[in-house]
């Protein structure tokens, strides 16, 4: 079923993505949330691509279609060709070079459709030294300096998901390129390539402790400075139900309403900002908060100014009452989600739907891109779909 009747402010948007996985499919879920008709080509053949996730578990492919197309045989080829050449987007997430190889490189299209804006999710980028070389999330943030810059001072640097590469170096900067240049394809009828590498984005994302680097205020010794839990009144503590707590009491005068909540205001940890003192500071507040439960601090700091949140696993965050407020959780085929994000007052994103099944709307899709019933069926005999 097609996609036109959807609601969001990216509602008409055509985007041809080839499927991958990580974060060029998660951009593909953020614009088709959005509103945008995301047609995933997957392969007739099986793909390596890591986890099989059954479709109702595959939740970086919700809101899209699916068509399965062999793209080892030229009819295969000029298929996804032709779609390409009819939509606003194509978003791959290939090594340098392989769509090229393919023959789906965007100079086959720049005279065929010269407004498509084409974006390319790569690691290292599509040029330099390591351009060619595979890696993963863990890889790019270790040679950006974020990756450095995490974890305890007398420990190894913490490995922190793969939010900050994937999703957030990664997905984040090719969605915001995606539509900065279709922006831009719609006010002058020219088309690019974005070229959305991880490396550049989580760099980005660096931009403040670079500054602070400079100003003499980050020391490159991990686990000493304002907010990377060197502060004691930036950091995590442990309860006497031994689960964990955040405080980020950064501010004067959030400090003052911490220390002056959990008792301590006549018994003053210390000058907040004299790091002489913050390893006596930090002995001080790790046994107050050793003294009581989560719960107990829930009931004493929770919405409050002394920035205090409860460290929360997966399944409590789901229960957790502002979560619940936010609706920020959602069962999709009984599969609990995030509910897309941001959200827009004039265009609220319809409900997800879960992600199709390799090559379930193959022949409705092709046939809405306007493939004739006779060239559906060319494609058939010839083994380019099934």
């Amino acid at each position: 079923m097609s996609r036109s009747s959807s609601s969001g402010p990216l509602t008409g948007l055509r985007i041809v993505e080839m499927a991958g996985i990580g974060p060029a499919p998660f951009c593909g879920m953020l614009l088709a949330d959005m509103g945008a008709d995301v047609v995933r080509i997957d392969r007739l053949e099986a793909s390596g691509l890591g986890i099989a996730f059954p479709p109702r578990f595959d939740m970086l492919n919700r809101n899209k279609r699916s068509i399965a197309i062999n793209l080892k045989c030229v009819e295969g080829v000029a298929a996804v060709a032709r779609m390409i050449d009819d939509a606003d987007v194509v978003i791959e997430g290939f090594r340098p070079g392989v769509m090229e190889k393919l023959g789906l490189g965007p100079g086959r299209f720049e005279e065929t459709n010269p407004r498509l804006v084409y974006g390319r999710m790569t690691g290292w980028g599509q040029e330099g030294p390591l351009a060619t070389s595979a890696g993963h999330d863990l890889n790019y943030i270790a040679i950006t300096g974020a990756l450095a810059a995490i974890g305890p001072a007398d420990g190894a640097p913490v490995v922190p998901l793969n939010l900050i590469g994937d999703f957030g170096g990664g997905t984040l900067y090719l969605a915001m390129g995606v539509l900065a240049a279709v922006i831009a394809a719609r006010d002058s009828g020219q088309g690019q390539v974005v070229d959305a590498a991880i490396v550049d984005g989580v760099t980005s994302l660096m931009t403040m402790q670079h500054a602070l680097r400079a100003m003499g205020e980050v020391s490159l010794d991990r686990g000493r400075n304002l907010i990377d839990g060197g502060a004691p009144f930036y950091s995590v503590y442990q309860t006497a139900d031994d689960r964990w707590i955040s405080i980020a009491a950064i501010e004067p005068k959030f400090y003052r309403e911490l220390v002056d909540r959990m008792g301590l205001g006549e018994d003053s940890p210390g000058d907040q900002y004299d790091r002489a003192g913050w390893p006596a500071m930090r002995r001080r507040f790790t046994e107050a908060f050793r003294a009581r439960s989560r719960d107990a601090w829930c009931a004493l700091l929770e919405g409050t100014d002394a920035c205090f949140a409860p460290v929360l696993d997966l399944d409590e965050a789901a229960a957790h009452p502002h979560n619940a407020a936010r609706q920020n959780l959602l069962k999709v085929s009984g599969v609990v989600t995030a509910a897309p994000a941001p959200r827009f007052s004039a265009m609220p994103a319809d409900a997800p739907f879960p992600a199709s099944a390799a090559g379930a709307e193959t022949a409705a899709i092709l046939a809405e891109w306007y493939f004739s019933e006779e060239e559906i069926s060319r494609l058939r005999s010839s083994a380019a779909i099934v």
